[in-house]
């Protein structure tokens, strides 16, 4: 291949990337957004999520944490990782955070992001060249409208596990084109393997929007029944065997997340109305509600307009593309097919998380428009068209802004004019054109990417938050320099930087953030007393000294007044493994169940009773019912009385409202099931051993029956010193040995959530499923054990290998069958 070949086929996607990926940075540039300027990277919670797992995911790279991919044991006090790994970091522009610096975690992130926009401009562009041939630096104009879609500025960018769908729905277009040419099975094979391990969820929405085009293709090349089954054939075996080499990801997944805690229940709340949508194909704007973001800029748009009108297209492929449009668009509003396109779960979120594929499907109209080089009245068509959805959208403030008005008037007269002007025989004025047509969709991309993160950033949902910063690399040296794993647990939480900051930070953390957080994990922390979020997908470290003692913390971050917003604290604590006789836990109340973890009373539960305001009623064992507080009136207050200098707590969970006590005042916000408060701190009993309790709630709120316990003065420290220990413990990225003590029986108590996946071995013997202990692992170990081991196996992942193994078998064996076939072609033909 010479230099002009490679010259003419890397050109056009070379166009694309570089233009997609150069406005997306001068946006970000003029806006002052990270890297370029002060302000931190636009992402909501759900984006601080995924700068934590990149740091892990550096960690893991440089051996610089005590887990592997199987395990972390840094979040939720253990948890699986696999399915983690396989969700968020499988894209592989995530694998280039090994290259930088810890501390600047926060860059490969930001490109993560940069590089699948490029990179999904310039597949797309090569597959417009499949789709009909044309000039390359046309096709890289409308790459680079669809690597910077409106579903990218909004949705992916967030998000930078779902960029690689960007990457996937050409790739897999490729691939079915493939089918269509009727070559290079193999090939297409492997290109849906990578489109479904770089992320299974956008890659099974790529697959989908690249089947419908390929039934599109097939339907309008029609040469008959037995044609068309066997193109079908072969791209259905294709996409089987692609997805079967998968099937590690795609089985861990589903096991990780049949034991996760459930999703809040999410429903769709109805479609938006017709001229709603059209706006969203307007380019300028962003919507303050759930649409399906599909805008694909100016040229895109005008030429998707003028497709009805262009009449070198054939009527059939026009009707055709118009079709499939409306079709798609329509699946994004209807429940069932919403449930269709997102693994039949309506997503919590936004609804629309494929309507990257509608923005797919209108690029490749445009271009279908474009390759037969629409004449005047198609372009004076096309724009009347772009006027009209401009005029139907102005109603829509929050879509249709003076930026909007901005971008479609002057672009579109500009792409219409430049169209007209490629008409023309004038190899000089064709020049001229294509460098003012490609400045214009640089400076329309960057208007656009611009206008999308500054009204993205308005909305409280996305506030800039900063992730690494000199507070968080100053709680990094703290937290490094405590570690004592296994021995002991090192928290970086109650405090939180972000929403995973025992993976931002090291240590050995209850926090955890993950679609995949098991239920076990979730449940045992709210148990003990721990708050949570989004009904338990987001758990919190305790921050009471009972909750962090049963779980070996001797070091922890609370949050302070101090210039780094926290103060590092020491505790005592709970041996990671312990030995416990064989008893019935008492499960009655917070209180009762980490006396019954912690072995000993360490607290007195007084009986409280309601002496003020809106008069509260018990439901038994249930809890009590707070009425709602008069504006202004008396609260309702309850009394009890404690031990004098005991330190007393309060637990409401779900209660809304505030609180007072023994000179304590907080707001609570819990809200069941969504968030959780945890065991918080009143004070210090006086000496008359009185405690009184106020609450106010404005719509009335709930707290448990025995909301308050009091921990008796020296009675924590006493009861650790009656733990009996283990002599050895050793922890593996995996697993844990522990070397007990002569004549040692019971139940071993390990302080790690019981997830499905561990099995334990006592001397040496059969593995088995350790018991759950209120949500701990115990393993039972009978008389004289002298030693166990527990190893976890992650669940799905054997399946799945033996899976991916023949069907990875059966693509060698096709290439080989090929290659033979090939070669004894050859060999006849030499004869």
């Amino acid at each position: 291949m010479t230099f002009a070949d490679l010259r003419r086929r890397l050109g056009g996607p070379s166009l694309a990337a570089g233009l997609s990926m150069g406005a997306y940075c001068l946006a970000l540039a003029i806006h002052g957004t990270y890297p370029f300027g002060g302000r931190s990277r636009a992402v909501n919670d759900l984006g601080n999520q995924f700068v934590p797992y990149h740091a892990h995911l550096w960690d893991l790279m440089h051996g610089n944490t005590t887990g592997d991919l199987l395990f972390n044991w840094n979040s939720g006090y253990g948890a699986p990782f696999l399915a983690d790994f396989m969700a968020y970091l499988m894209n592989p522009f995530s694998w280039l955070v090994g290259l930088f610096p810890r501390e600047a975690v926060n860059f490969p992130v930001f490109l993560v992001t940069l590089l699948s926009i490029g990179l999904g401009a310039a597949v797309m562009t090569v597959f417009l060249q499949r789709l009909h041939p044309g000039a390359a630096w046309l096709r890289g104009l409308l790459g680079a409208g669809y690597g910077l879609c409106a579903w990218v500025l909004n949705d992916g960018s967030p998000d930078p596990m779902w960029m690689w769908g960007l990457v996937s729905l050409p790739l897999v277009s490729l691939a079915c084109d493939w089918c269509l040419r009727e070559k290079r099975w193999v090939l297409g094979t492997l290109v849906v393997a990578v489109a479904w391990a770089g992320n299974f969820y956008t890659g099974a929405m790529a697959t989908i929007g690249a089947g419908l085009v390929l039934l599109l293709r097939v339907a309008l090349t029609w040469t008959g029944w037995r044609a068309a089954l066997r193109v079908l054939g072969r791209a259905a075996s294709m996409v089987v065997v692609g997805v079967l080499v998968t099937a590690p990801v795609i089985l861990v997944s589903l096991k990780a997340s049949r034991a996760s805690q459930p999703a809040p229940v999410a429903r769709y709340e109805g479609a938006p109305g017709l001229t709603d949508y059209l706006a969203q194909l307007l380019p300028g704007g962003r919507s303050d509600h759930s649409v399906p973001n599909i805008f694909i800029g100016v040229l895109g748009l005008v030429l998707v307009a003028s497709l009805p009108f262009n009449r070198r297209v054939r009527v059939w492929e026009r009707v055709g593309w118009y079709t499939l449009l409306v079709l798609v668009g329509l699946s994004f509003v209807w429940t069932p097919t919403i449930l269709l396109w997102h693994g039949l779960a309506i997503p919590n979120g936004s609804p629309y998380r494929a309507a990257f594929v509608l923005s797919g499907l209108l690029t490749m109209a445009a271009w279908v428009s474009l390759a037969r080089r629409p004449d005047t009245p198609a372009l004076l068509g096309g724009a009347g068209l772009t006027a009209l959805v401009l005029v139907l959208g102005r109603g829509h403030h929050s879509s249709v802004r003076p930026s909007t008005y901005l971008l479609v008037l002057a672009g579109g007269a500009l792409v219409v004019g430049a169209l007209w002007a490629l008409q023309k025989d004038d190899r000089r004025l064709r020049q001229g054109v294509a460098v003012v047509l490609t400045l214009g969709v640089l400076a329309g991309s960057t208007y656009a990417a611009y206008w999308a993160t500054v009204l993205r950033d308005r909305l409280d949902f996305f506030k800039p938050r900063e992730t690494i910063s000199a507070s968080s690399t100053e709680a990094y040296r703290v937290i490094r320099g405590a570690e004592d794993w296994p021995h002991v647990r090192t928290d970086p939480g109650p405090h939180e930087f972000a929403s995973n900051d025992p993976l931002l930070l090291g240590g050995e953390g209850g926090s955890y953030y993950s679609s995949y957080l098991p239920a076990v994990t979730a449940q045992l922390l709210h148990d003990l007393g721990a708050g949570w979020f989004i009904e338990g997908r987001h758990t919190l470290s305790p921050g009471d000294p009972v909750g962090k003692a049963l779980f070996g913390v001797t070091t922890y971050l609370d949050s302070s007044s101090a210039p780094a917003g926290f103060t590092p604290k020491r505790a005592e604590a709970a041996p990671l493994v312990t030995l416990r006789p064989n008893a019935k836990p008492d499960t009655s109340s917070v209180w009762a169940r980490q006396q019954s973890l912690l072995g000993s009373t360490v607290y007195e539960v007084p009986k409280l009773t309601p002496v003020a305001g809106p008069a509260p009623t018990l439901h038994g064992t249930s809890g009590w019912s707070v009425p709602p507080t008069p504006r202004g009136g008396v609260w309702t207050t309850f009394t009890g009385s404690c031990t004098p200098g005991s330190t007393a707590y309060l637990y409401g969970p779900w209660f809304n409202g505030n609180v007072l006590g023994l000179g304590a005042k907080y707001a609570s916000y819990g809200r069941q099931p969504m968030t959780a408060m945890p065991i918080r701190e009143l004070g210090t009993v006086p000496a008359d051993g009185q405690i009184k309790v106020a609450l106010q709630t404005d719509k009335g709120s709930q707290v448990p029956a025995q909301p308050v316990g009091c921990l008796l003065p020296g009675a924590l420290p006493k009861a650790l010193a009656q733990l009996k220990g283990v002599s050895q413990v050793r922890s593996s990225g995996h697993g844990l040995d522990a070397v007990l003590p002569a004549g040692a029986s019971g139940t071993a108590l390990v302080s790690v959530p019981a997830t499905q996946g561990w099995v334990c071995s006592v001397d040496g013997g059969s593995w088995a499923a350790p018991q759950s202990v209120q949500g701990l692992i115990g393993v039972p170990l009978g008389q004289g054990a002298g030693r166990f081991s527990c190893t976890f196996r992650t669940p799905g992942l054997n399946p799945g290998l033996a899976v991916s193994g023949g069907a990875l078998a059966v693509v060698a064996g096709v290439a080989l069958v090929t290659r033979l076939r090939r070669s004894r072609g050859q060999a006849g033909a030499d004869r």
